[in-house]
């Protein structure tokens, strides 16, 4: 043995063999415990279980895996995890109600006092993996929530899916861009997670029914859709092309344009000049879509050339109301389904996804207002004559306004890519919103901003009884007929305000625009929790059981 080797430390194994070498560790002579025939590992455990406690196992008894199928789970009888103390409570899931309200009701419950899920719709008794339901359900989930579905309700469809293969212990999580789902199938077994990303977001309300749709199946236990069968309808409704071409778009684009500036007493002239400054502007943000600039940017463009086309008209001695060519063509642009969106997370108690959604609001709309002030500057430079006090809007032509907001609705629905039935109802309700806002402000000489929340209430009422009529969702039918009620006019005036060095009234401008916005949000939002009082509640409970008040106490 060499010098360095001799310097090694000696291994444990080699110790062991000298008998001279012991260990402060080492039992001490006749103290030593009988080992039986069995030897005994020497290395032991404090998770060991204890010797006579073992249980014993059946031959075909295999490890376990969280992503094997649930134990609980049976196609023909799915019995709860476990039953809590105070026992189940009696709510009834039955298909008279819609299957919103009842997984709504559901996902505000803890999850011991949930009940079981009814019996099964799937005729495979072994059931289908965990992960694949999950997986679909996120899929599901991220279609809905691409296309503006607001968050409590893309959990309430996530939970439908999931309580529909039998998984009834699960936790859907949504946030601006990420969801999330996990599935315990008992408190001793380990849970099952996943998450996806919504990267892209797409304006598409007749994807959002299909969706809606299926959901609807998968709920109903007389109709029987197995997993693969889930999953070919909605790769079905992903291939779908958008039901309206992109001139047409452009056409709506400007139509939608031309209808705000006669809401807001323009003319022919400003109609078509309105209509012109939109379809130019739409033209540029696709454009600059296709090069893959963000949508800042695009609205930016598009805010431009409506702006450019009043300038223009002004600075040409037109006799024309060149506010109101502005204010038309700012319609077109105001991100008003993101804010009702946003808003409505926030009144339901998802925080961060409504911060989420009105900071990108408050991003589109400093576009808006980039681009706008670009060309009013321009135009004040040029000596253009633009007055920031003038009076918009005409109450000696009530029909021709009404007719007016009923094609900014119709418009506003093509744009949105909604189904060709629910046109016609949106259209009606944005006319109704109209009127109702006219005969309040214009006649009865009350607040704008009092009568802009009755009448998106209305808005708010109506889509949500035709949308639960027709067990849909309720965007469809609310978003494009608030169209009327934006507020146009005021952004205009405090921009211009702005542009002309007047900081002081166009902030004040611009605070009105936002209670307006506020107003059109919580109107909305109000009618559709007033349309519920309407409905029939799970289990028969009154209105004033409803767990939705109970969320949270204040502090």
């Amino acid at each position: 043995m060499t010098e360095a080797e001799d310097r090694k430390p000696r291994s444990d194994e080699a110790r062991g063999y000298d008998p001279e070498i012991t260990s402060e560790f080492a039992i001490p002579t006749g103290l030593a415990l009988a080992r039986g025939a069995a030897a005994e590992p020497e290395t032991t455990s404090e998770f060991t279980v204890p010797a006579g406690l073992e249980v014993a196992q059946s031959a075909a008894e295999t490890e376990g895996s969280a992503f094997n199928t649930p134990a609980t789970y049976s196609a023909r009888e799915a019995p709860s995890a476990f039953t809590p103390a105070s026992g189940v409570p009696m709510v009834s899931l039955t298909k008279n109600v819609p299957w919103q309200d009842r997984m709504r009701t559901m996902l505000r419950m803890p999850v011991a006092d949930r009940p079981a899920p009814e019996q099964a719709q799937k005729a495979d008794d072994s059931g289908p993996a965990v992960p694949r339901v999950l997986d679909l359900t996120l899929r599901i989930g991220e279609l809905l929530l691409a296309g503006g579905e607001g968050a409590e309700d893309v959990e309430a469809a996530m939970f439908a899916v999931c309580r529909s293969y039998g998984l009834d212990r699960c936790e859907p999580t949504v946030t601006f861009t990420l969801l999330s789902i996990s599935y315990q199938p008992s408190l001793v077994d380990d849970p099952v997670t996943a998450s996806r990303t919504v990267r892209r977001r797409v304006t598409d309300y007749t994807r959002l029914a299909s969706v809606f749709q299926l959901v609807d199946d998968l709920s109903d236990p007389e109709t029987h859709i197995s997993l693969e069968d889930a999953y070919r309808r909605l790769a079905e409704i992903r291939r779908n092309r958008h039901p309206y071409p992109t001139w047409v778009l452009t056409l709506a684009s400007g139509l939608l344009a031309g209808g705000a500036s006669v809401l807001v007493g323009g003319d022919l002239v400003v109609f078509v000049a309105a209509a012109l400054g939109a379809m130019l502007g739409d033209r540029l943000a696709w454009l600059c879509a296709g090069r893959g600039l963000p949508e800042f940017y695009q609205f930016t463009v598009a805010a431009m050339p409506p702006a450019a086309m009043g300038v223009a008209l002004t600075l040409a001695h037109v006799d024309v109301k060149a506010s109101a060519v502005i204010t038309g063509g700012l319609f077109a642009l105001l991100p008003g389904r993101a804010l009702v969106a946003g808003v409505q997370d926030g009144l339901t108690g998802f925080y961060i996804t409504a911060a989420a959604r009105l900071l990108e609001v408050m991003y589109f709309f400093v576009g808006i207002v980039i681009g706008v002030l670009v060309m009013l500057y321009v135009g004040v430079q040029l000596g253009a004559h633009l007055n920031p006090d003038a009076a918009l809007g005409s109450s000696k032509q009530p029909l021709w306004q009404i007719g007016a907001s009923m094609l900014l609705s119709l418009t506003f629905a093509v744009l949105l890519q909604q189904e060709r039935s629910t046109v016609l109802a949106v259209t009606l309700n944005g006319g109704v919103a109209w009127s109702v806002y006219g005969a309040m402000h214009v006649t009865g000489e009350i607040s704008p901003v009092a009568s802009t929340a009755v009448a998106a209430g209305l808005v708010g009422l109506f889509g949500q009884l035709l949308s639960r009529y027709r067990f849909a969702s309720a965007l469809p039918y609310t978003t494009a007929a608030i169209g009327p009620l934006l507020p146009g006019s005021a952004t205009y005036f405090g921009l211009l305000a702005i542009a002309q060095n007047d900081v002081d009234s166009g902030l004040v401008s611009l605070s009105k625009a936002a209670a307006l916005a506020m107003a059109i949000a919580i109107g909305v939002n109000l009618g559709s929790e007033i349309s519920r009082l309407f409905l029939r509640l799970p289990g028969g409970e009154s209105a004033a059981g409803r767990r939705a008040a109970k969320r949270t106490r204040g502090f």
